[in-house]
């Protein structure tokens, strides 16, 4: 059983970002990982704002990252580019952060025009924090997201097959790396 971080960086209480991340979360956890979901809007903002790699909450995360062996990494796409608020998380935590990290990226955005996001923005940075392996990362549309009234999240099928095969790649590459990992007996 692998250990999953599944990270948040909208800055939105009512993200549809992070209600999809914690239905995936659901989703990681039937497969048998055990996920730790964080959202970075819960992080105090004078710590991210300022800089501070040595606030607690700072130094809580970076073990967090250290102790998992997967990270979903999930971004609404502003400006053609991920959230600043996870920009300022990764630009705290170590240089390579996600070193021996599977990592599966994820965005959404209002427009097909921001599907490029995630291998032009994010992709690149979460490789030069050392991710082992970034697998397929994917973008889905907000309104292919409905929150329901009691907060249950339905995703279309247009895009809920294709994100279902993404977390299955995800779901594979950490178990052969866990298996990697395990010495023979």
């Amino acid at each position: 059983m692998a250990l999953v971080l599944s990270i948040s960086g909208s800055p939105s209480p009512t993200s549809r970002t992070a209600r999809l991340l914690r239905h995936l979360d659901a989703k990681l956890a039937a497969r048998g990982h055990d996920v730790k979901p964080l959202d970075v809007r819960s992080l105090p903002s004078g710590a991210l704002t300022g800089a501070d790699v040595s606030h607690p909450a700072i130094v809580d995360v970076a073990r967090l990252i250290d102790s998992a062996d997967g990270v979903v990494i999930g971004t609404p796409v502003y400006k053609a580019a991920y959230s600043g608020l996870l920009k300022s998380l990764l630009d705290l935590l170590p240089q390579f952060a996600l070193a021996d990290k599977t990592v599966l990226p994820l965005a959404t955005g209002g427009t097909n025009a921001h599907v490029l996001a995630i291998d032009y923005a994010l992709r690149p940075v979460l490789s030069s924090m050392g991710a082992s392996h970034i697998t397929q990362g994917w973008f889905v549309l907000d309104r292919h997201i409905t929150v329901e009234q009691d907060g249950a999240v339905t995703v279309d099928p247009a895009a809920a097959g294709p994100l279902d095969q993404v977390l299955e790649q995800f779901s594979a590459a950490l178990d052969r790396a866990a298996l990697i990992a395990t010495p023979a007996a």
